[in-house]
């Protein structure tokens, strides 16, 4: 990969976060977060997109990201509020500026008519916004000149728009010069935003120099003449003055000088107020058509309606740079996904060689027993660091749903407010890579199925606006995700006779409540009357499913009539390495994730009961759970084992039922590499896996749910074990 290419691709890593930004910020203005710095953010995560893009001449996202940019800088500067009409249409556009980076990552095109319809709503709020606030006392500051890609609005500066606050004992002054080149016009640009980032850093003093302007008829439209000349005092360090400038810095000649303060502490207002009127006065008395000479207003003029100036600007401004930003590195996955593997191979031959102690019958004091339980220490320490390195918020898969729930909700005539919770909840990358094709089913039957019409809900005395809350969890080692809406619940009368119908349960089979609702997981089922580009085909949740299973995963579903479902996915929180129960069945070693042990008990003769053929329950503390034994039901042996020889595990499945596992022995508890039985042999039904043993031996990791579904015996067990 060449130098130019490596950037490019950095920059559309960039332009996702920039993405998710917008998003995020965009929603929490909606959700009435609406002060300056959330603004700014907004704003600066559009300006950034649009200064990568102009850099590599992807001319379609920079003309878009320049007419959204125009708008959310009248939002920032209060010429425009953010009503939740703008904010629709924001939202949207951030959908179309999100298709147009993917198009000109992936190559693919997006649909012009509705670039362009989005384009002219952006344009037409933002005429509005600036027709609305425009000065009245002086006529020709109501006129914008402009010269083909060059627009200059005169500011009006009274003493209201002046800092009269004295800079600290830390400020710095820097003189800076900053002289845009032709290209940096050509690529949407604007000198005067950037001049206004800048004076949000501190106190700017900034002069338009006009000397190199040609007279009118030897002027060219596309080229720059103008320099300006900024005195900023600031308490932000040099290298975050120079961060304003770094979308542009190949397209000017810029020069930042520090300097000592003069005279910091007394301010001649009526000087900086002369000063900067006689900067802007030769351009109003210029050409009809010559540029005019603009100073940047200070954070109090371009601060909303109902700020506190001096309070936007100890938060930093519009443009503030965090001056105590978290140092980050970008590492190619590769080399992580290697440094894992390396890893799971150090784990290995960890218990490799604790089984060579073990066998050379070496004592627990023995000089090589205590170096051997160091090294498990800290190989196990070298694990989890490895493993927190690979370890993601989940809010990269978050982030998608909000745009997939309005798309769901106009395509259903559905208002859907999607509400999401433990965006910051963290599990490793092999999870989230997976994540999206389950989240994205479970949203949108949510929508489709689960809430009702408007017209429904204000029937059953329910606010038209339905909820879908999206969350994310740590429980029990595992990360739990749920989503739940607040619709009519699952209709368990349709649904179970729709399944007799398809033929997938007999019209007689007795099903508790859980087990009517487990059946919209089945394949070919579906609750939609017709087919649609939403839903009726009956694949939707039977993917789910499977997709959950093939992670390891569980998921379950709890629904009350009128009130609403809960559908909630329990993962593991890596793919990589589990702590596990090593256990002997029939002469073969498992392992048995510990996550899902309760206890461990020794069967007595009088706890165990028939219930009928060779099915048994155990009674655990005036409680019977049933008795599965694990080498039968994976085929090791034919007759079911005596319990009073054996030990139990008591188990717990996602569902909240318990059962016993029966075993032959337990060897002990230890930390096993996973590895995927699927990809190297195929699928095994009551396996989740595979590992390799201190011994060099491989032991199969057992699939709890699975094992127990198939100990049921009966035609739906099977089918949801499937």
């Amino acid at each position: 990969m060449d130098a130019m290419a490596a950037i490019k691709q950095t920059f559309f890593q960039e332009c996702e976060e920039q993405l998710a930004e917008l998003e995020t910020g965009l929603l929490a203005i909606e959700g009435g977060q609406s002060d300056l710095e959330t603004i700014n953010a907004v704003f600066r995560a559009v300006h950034s997109v649009k200064g990568g893009a102009g850099a590599f001449h992807l001319d379609d996202l920079v003309g878009f990201a320049h007419i959204f940019e125009t708008t959310l800088d009248h939002v920032r500067s209060g010429k425009l509020a953010p009503s939740p009409e703008l904010l629709k249409t924001m939202l949207r556009s951030a959908d179309v500026l999100a298709d147009l980076v993917r198009a000109a990552r992936d190559g693919g095109t997006v649909e012009e008519a509705r670039k362009k319809t989005l384009a002219d709503e952006l344009a037409r709020w933002s005429s509005g916004g600036g027709a609305a606030s425009a000065p009245k006392e002086d006529a020709h500051a109501q006129s914008e000149d402009s010269l083909d890609g060059l627009n200059f609005t005169p500011i009006q500066i009274t003493e209201d728009d002046i800092d009269f606050s004295t800079p600290g004992d830390n400020s710095s002054t820097f003189k800076i010069s900053f002289k845009p080149h032709r290209a940096l016009y050509a690529k949407a640009n604007d000198a005067t935003l950037i001049l206004r980032e800048l004076s949000s850093l501190g106190t700017a003093e900034i002069v338009c120099d006009q000397s190199a302007l040609p007279k009118l008829g030897e002027l060219d439209a596309e080229e720059a003449y103008l320099t300006w000349n900024v005195t900023l005092v600031t308490d932000k360090d040099e290298q975050s003055v120079r961060e304003v400038f770094e979308f542009v810095d190949t397209d000017c000649d810029l020069s930042i000088e520090k300097a000592e303060p003069e005279g910091a502490g007394d301010v001649d207002i009526a000087e900086l107020i002369r000063k900067a009127t006689e900067s802007a006065a030769p351009a109003a008395e210029a050409e009809p058509h010559a540029p005019s000479a603009a100073a940047a207003p200070s954070p109090a003029a371009s601060a909303p309606a109902g700020a506190d100036p001096h309070h936007a600007q100890g938060k930093g401004g519009d443009g503030a740079v965090a001056v105590t930003a978290q140092t980050t590195i970008r590492v190619d996955l590769d080399r992580v996904d290697r440094l894992a593997d390396l890893v799971g191979e150090l784990v290995i031959n960890q218990a490799m060689l604790a089984q060579r102690i073990t066998e050379g019958n070496h004592g627990k004091a023995s000089s090589a027993s205590v170096a051997l339980d160091e090294l498990e220490q800290l190989t196990r320490e070298i694990q989890e660091s490895v493993m927190a390195i690979r370890a993601q918020p989940v809010k990269s898969v978050f982030q998608r749903m909000p745009r997939l729930a309005r798309e769901v909700a106009t395509m259903t005539g559905k208002s859907v407010r999607l509400i999401m919770d433990g965006e910051g909840t963290e599990v490793d990358k092999t999870v989230i890579e997976r994540l999206t094709d389950p989240l994205t089913h479970m949203i949108r039957n949510a929508i489709d199925h689960g809430l009702e019409s408007p017209e429904k809900r204000r029937a059953a005395g329910k606010a038209e606006e339905g909820t879908v809350r999206l969350s994310a969890m740590h429980r029990s080692g595992r990360i739990v995700i749920e989503v739940a809406d607040d619709g009519a619940g699952i209709n368990r009368a349709r649904v179970r006779q729709i399944a007799v119908d398809k033929g997938l349960i007999a019209a007689d089979a007795q099903l508790t409540d859980e087990e009517v609702d487990n059946l919209i997981f089945l394949p070919g089922f579906s609750t939609a009357s017709t087919v649609s580009n939403i839903s009726g085909r009956g694949v939707g949740m039977d993917v789910v499913k499977r997709s959950v299973q093939a992670l390891g995963g569980r998921i379950s579903i709890s629904s009350v009539p009128g009130k609403g479902s809960t559908f909630a996915m329990s993962l593991p929180l890596t793919l990589a390495v589990l702590d596990g129960m090593v256990v002997t069945v029939a002469d073969q070693t498992l392992v048995v994730p510990l996550t899902a042990i309760v206890e461990t008990l020794q069967p007595k003769a009088s706890d165990v009961h028939g219930m009928g053929g060779e099915s048994r329950v155990i009674a655990i503390r005036d409680r019977f759970v049933p008795l599965v034994d694990v080498g039968q039901v994976l085929g090791y042996r034919y007759e079911s084992a005596d319990p009073m020889t054996r030990v139990s595990l008591l188990v717990e499945t996602e569902g909240g039922a318990r059962n016993a596992l029966l075993v032959d022995a337990i060897q002990g508890q230890r930390q096993v590499v996973i590895k995927s039985l699927e990809a190297n042999y195929g699928r095994v039904p009551g396996i989740a896996g595979a590992t390799i043993l201190g011994d060099g031996r491989v032991a199969l990791i057992v699939d709890v749910d699975a094992v127990v579904a198939d100990a049921r015996g009966d035609g739906y067990a099977m089918a949801m074990a499937s």
